[in-house]
């Protein structure tokens, strides 16, 4: 896209944004419904633009800027995303079991900070009703029925004890690995009691063990699976973690989750500071960016870097640290697809 063209989505899309932020009395969960409602309507989809593509784990991305996981947790509006100039879609974070999620409200947009704190709890209708409308929408492994790659998010339900998270995290897979190009491996949400513990380095072993094995099982080409780290994970809890998923069978790492840090905070939203959940957007920049360097020095597994990518530039940061692909959430709901223009129009130039 030409650079007149990309201003003038970018002003046309903040002049909507303005409209959205105000719809329902400012109530952000509600406009994210409203959203999804009117995109799962949405007919066919368009190819990802073809700005960069790459092949990362056996998988052929059209461009290397995809959506991250959070927007669309059903995959209601899967067909929608390439039209946008996503290289990539990755839904969910879907767990085995069906959940409300935390009680609302549970979304706050941190304006002046260009952020957003939530506290959802993996809200979605299940694995497999997941694995059931994308059948409906005609997708399957590899076949790109939406123009794009599809990820899928896998989490752990609330009410599986920690003890019996593998066996979760197990059925979630063999539902929807015949549908996804990759799956991601969500043991970093701060919203689901215990979860993080599951990245310490013995329980990600046994997770990703199991997982691995159950994949080549199912498949003679097995899904790649990723795992996606928290970036409050530090100093030797992060090394160990590190060591152990370097041995393993994972394709790869995606980083960051939110964090649960209030650093970075405009003084003018310091009222959201003591709500519960995980921070995202501007104040997730910098720390994102030096957690995917700190991955991509430690380990030769492709990165995915997402957090705290609001403009160009920040994407091009992301891949000048060595990610090979980035997401986009909260950046994505402040700048629009000019966003993904830009980071598409960076990478040609």
């Amino acid at each position: 896209m030409s650079e007149i063209g990309t201003r003038a989505l970018r002003a046309g899309y903040r002049a909507l944004r303005a409209g959205l932020f105000r719809y329902a009395g400012g109530d952000a969960e509600r406009v994210h419904e409203a959203m999804l409602h009117w995109l799962s309507r949405v007919p066919g989809h368009a190819d990802g633009r073809v700005a960069d593509p790459v092949t990362v784990a056996g998988v052929s991305f059209p461009n290397r800027v995809g959506l991250a996981a959070g927007l669309d947790k059903d995959g209601v509006a899967a067909q929608a995303w390439a039209r946008f100039g996503f290289g990539f879609a990755e839904l969910g974070t879907v767990t085995a079991h069906a959940q409300p999620g935390n009680p609302k409200p549970r979304v706050f947009r941190a304006i002046s900070s260009r952020g957003i704190v939530n506290r959802m709890g993996f809200n979605n209708a299940g694995a497999a009703a997941l694995a059931q409308t994308l059948r409906a929408k005609g997708v399957a492994r590899g076949n790109s029925a939406m123009g794009i790659p599809l990820g899928v998010s896998i989490g752990k339900t609330k009410a599986t004890p920690l003890d019996q998270a593998t066996d979760d995290y197990l059925m979630s897979l063999r539902l929807l690995a015949p549908l996804a190009d990759y799956i991601a491996v969500n043991v970093s949400s701060p919203n689901t009691p215990g979860l993080r513990s599951l990245q310490a380095a013995r329980e990600i072993g046994h997770l990703v063990s199991a997982l691995t094995t159950e994949a080549r099982d199912l498949s003679d080409t097995p899904v790649p699976i990723f795992v996606k780290l928290a970036p409050d994970l530090q100093g030797t809890d992060l090394d160990e973690t590190l060591a152990v998923l370097r041995d393993s069978s994972v394709s790869g790492l995606i980083a960051t989750n939110t964090t649960l840090s209030r650093e970075g905070l405009h003084s003018a939203d310091s009222a959201l500071a003591n709500q519960a959940g995980g921070l995202s957007g501007a104040p997730l920049t910098a720390k994102a960016l030096n957690f995917v360097e700190r991955l991509t020095t430690s380990t030769t597994l492709p990165v995915m870097g997402v957090g705290g990518i609001m403009s160009p530039r920040d994407g091009a940061r992301m891949f000048d640290a060595g990610a090979a692909l980035v997401q986009l959430y909260t950046g994505f709901i402040y700048e629009g697809p000019a966003l993904i223009a830009g980071i598409n129009d960076t990478r040609r130039s």
